[in-house]
């Protein structure tokens, strides 16, 4: 596929006119996908796709048109000649763009990784005897995903990499349900084994008599994937050097009023050990990691070339949505196993939804519990919790009230998979908090 790829780039580059430049993005995926309800397979089946994107610059005028490739050559050569016809009669339609940036010096890389995968068939009948007993529902979606850049200028960089996710739930009756996901680069029946165990321990949990508590401040635990919701937030604009510019960053008290997070939260865009190509749609190529917070005091920012245009900046490989896609929080020292017992009494809390920003500027977010989060007396799991809403800052959930971060973390990716399946990924501890405010 990779000589596919660059074959079709040189038979396009060799059709440009006078000073044209052609930019080519390639993505494919080969991924098998499994539905799960009432622990059955409901629907399986794979997806075998590759999408061109063309992107035609003359001079500071640039347009962008995608279309569906099937490696038949003679076909596929000429729809895509086809296409480069259409944009450059398109092109003196549309006005010059003042910060059109694209890579001009020819930085070519290769990265194919192995596939540890193993047989997505016995995958399957693990999870199926996960479920034995139960009410499994979920998505398994595995495969290899590939991702290509090119130019006219000699540029060539190809992605290969295989994965697999798996993001399931105990279901156990009305609102509640215990959420998990399993996901990687090898598939480890121990790991998945000691995913569910825990699952199940919380599963039996739920069958108590759920309760209310009244709003108020109380110690709380937020595991791994309650943490990628708040991430998600910090990454809409947080990182981003448009935002800072612009001062809509969500992270302005830390830029501009002396706010910080506790020493121990650093956050990085972690290229090298994501699942995201390490170069982009305009040619820049990825730095392995990026830190964005260090210490918790800000650090880099994330530039898109067009960032990098209008400020003057050297761009870092960003899109330009200046989003972080492999993000990294490292991890602290506090282990996995002695999380209850360092709760004692408070809410334990495995999954947030609905989140948005109550106050923007001051980074503050409200959200909403979901599926199984718990009252905790003891050091043990006492009852489920009805539906909570909180409202935090930033700076007191991972500042002034942070107890400590897991030894342990997850890797969490996107399982998004709208017009294929998504590379976006974090790698997250769970949070320690003192004095976490429910309002509702």
């Amino acid at each position: 596929m990779q000589a596919y790829f660059y074959e079709l780039a040189d038979e396009l580059t060799a059709a440009l006119q006078g000073d044209e430049v052609l930019l080519l993005s390639f993505s494919a995926e080969d991924s098998d996908f499994v539905r799960f309800n009432r622990s059955a397979v409901r629907q399986a089946g794979s997806v075998s796709q590759r999408v061109l994107e063309m992107e035609l610059i003359v001079a500071n005028r640039h347009l962008r048109s995608a279309l569906a490739v099937s490696r038949r050559a003679t076909a596929d050569r000429a729809a895509a000649l086809g296409v480069l016809s259409e944009l450059r009669d398109g092109m003196e339609h549309v006005p010059e763009d003042p910060h059109l940036l694209y890579a001009t010096e020819p930085r070519s890389t290769e990265s194919v990784r192995d596939d540890l995968l193993g047989d997505a068939g016995e995958a399957v009948e693990q999870v199926l005897a996960a479920g034995h007993g139960r009410d499994l529902v979920g998505i398994y979606a595995a495969g290899a995903v590939y991702a290509g850049f090119a130019n006219s200028l000699g540029q060539r960089n190809w992605l290969a990499a295989h994965s697999f996710h798996l993001d399931w739930s105990f279901y156990h009756a009305g609102d509640k349900a215990v959420k998990s996901s399993y996901a990687g680069f090898e598939w480890d029946p121990a790991a998945l084994e000691r995913k569910v165990e825990q699952a199940a321990g919380q599963l039996a949990a739920l069958d108590r008599p759920a309760r209310t508590v009244p709003p108020g401040e109380y110690r709380a635990y937020l595991a791994p994937a309650a943490m990628a919701e708040l991430m998600h937030m910090l990454c809409w604009g947080g990182f981003g050097m448009k935002a800072h510019r612009t001062k809509t960053t969500s992270l302005l008290k830390m830029i501009e009023g002396g706010a910080s997070l506790a020493p121990s939260v650093t956050m990085r865009e972690n290229t090298a050990e994501g699942m995201a190509p390490p170069f982009q749609s305009a040619g820049f190529v990825k730095p392995p990691s990026v830190t964005l917070i260090d210490g918790g005091r800000c650090a880099d920012c994330l530039v898109g070339p067009r960032s990098a245009r209008e400020y003057g900046a050297a761009p870092n490989g960003a899109s330009d949505g200046e989003t972080p896609e492999s993000l990294d929080m490292a991890a602290g020292d506090l282990p996995q196993a002695e999380v209850l017992a360092r709760l004692g009494e408070g809410v334990y809390v495995n999954n947030l939804w609905y989140l948005n920003y109550s106050d923007r500027p001051a980074c503050r977010i409200t959200g909403m519990t979901r599926f199984a989060t718990f009252w905790v007396e003891g050091g043990q799991i006492a009852a489920p919790l009805n539906v909570m809403r909180f409202d935090e800052t930033i700076y007191r959930l991972l500042g002034s009230n942070l107890l400590g971060l897991t030894a342990e973390r997850d890797f969490l990716p996107d399982s998004h998979t709208y017009g294929g399946r998504s590379t976006d990924s974090m790698r997250l501890p769970g949070a320690l908090i003192d004095k976490f405010r429910f309002t509702l």
